[in-house]
């Protein structure tokens, strides 16, 4: 692929190839890179996704240039089209990473740019692709398969793109079942729901977190994200429903996981991290790995 814009751009197949190579990339450090150039390109802050890029290069033997809060560039306050930005930027780098604050961004980058653009988050509706290729191969190393998975997200459903990108690569399996864990207010939007419906994933919603979690093999908990919530009483109300202490994390069945995009704020309390089903450290982890594969894909021109 030339650029990567949403995980819908995936199939199995080439998932299991992207994948293989992650795998094979654990703890490798090379100059496959050699030369290449990575422009990581923020408009939004960001310390795991842009940290873990950057590292993702420099292991492979790349080089970096790297804007945080982009939105406050010198281009940016004197009104320049993100257009223009990224006609500029591809003329010093031969892969862009950005993140904005717009959905459809991405898509926009990639229609104007000669180099290979990566969505590292668009907008708060919508998608965060390499987040939830990092999650569904957490997943699967930690399950050791690929089928027959009962996957609960809880919280923020509504204003958080990673659980909607994951939500599109889970489709492309055999024998999914999606439980959404949340209030009124925050349920998924009706495009992956109507995605899920017509790939036959099979899903319910609820607000019952300790039934909805009771047969899941993964718990995805999402932050409810104060910066996506404007309203401070909404967002008071919101953030102390769905947390997992120690003794939720004890009832889940022998074997699942929990895993989160992280930050956390207080919805997985410190004591979790001792419990053999919390995974979300080592999700950091498998996530640079997945990186290290998409830009050795991307730069180096292997087929997936």
């Amino acid at each position: 692929m030339q650029h990567l814009v949403e995980t819908q751009q995936f199939d199995r197949e080439s998932l299991q190839k992207l994948f293989a190579l992650t795998t094979k990339l654990e703890g490798v450090r090379n100059d496959s890179l050699h030369g290449k150039i990575m422009a990581s390109l923020f408009y939004e802050p960001s310390t795991r996704t842009r940290l873990s890029f950057e590292s993702a290069m420099l292991r492979l033997g790349g080089g970096v240039l790297t804007m945080e809060n982009g939105k406050e560039s010198s281009s940016q306050s004197k009104g320049e089209t993100l257009e223009d930005s990224i006609k500029v930027v591809s003329q010093y780098a031969d892969i862009i990473v950005m993140r904005h604050a717009e959905v459809g961004s991405a898509a926009r980058a990639a229609t104007v740019s000669p180099i290979p653009v990566i969505n590292a988050g668009d907008g708060n509706m919508g998608q965060h692709p390499t987040q939830a290729l990092l999650d569904l191969y957490t997943i699967q190393r930690e399950l050791g398969r690929e089928d027959d998975i009962h996957v609960a997200v809880v919280g923020n459903l509504k204003y958080y793109r990673s659980p909607r990108s994951l939500a599109y690569l889970l489709s492309k399996y055999k024998d999914i079942r999606v439980t959404f864990i949340s209030s009124p207010e925050l349920r998924m939007e009706d495009d992956v729901k109507d995605h899920l419906k017509e790939n036959g994933v099979k899903f319910i919603e609820t607000e019952d977190m300790t039934e909805g979690i009771k047969d899941a093999d993964v718990v995805y908990q999402t932050r409810i994200a104060k910066e996506w919530i404007k309203n401070d009483a909404e967002y008071e109300k919101q953030r102390g429903r769905y947390i997992i202490t120690r003794a939720v994390a004890d009832a889940m069945k022998k074997g699942a996981i929990i895993i989160h995009p992280l930050p956390r704020v207080g919805e997985i309390e410190a004591e979790v991290d001792g419990s053999p089903h919390a995974v979300y450290f080592k999700q950091v982890g498998y996530g640079l790995l997945v990186r290290m594969a998409l830009l050795e894909t991307m730069l180096n021109g292997r087929k997936i």
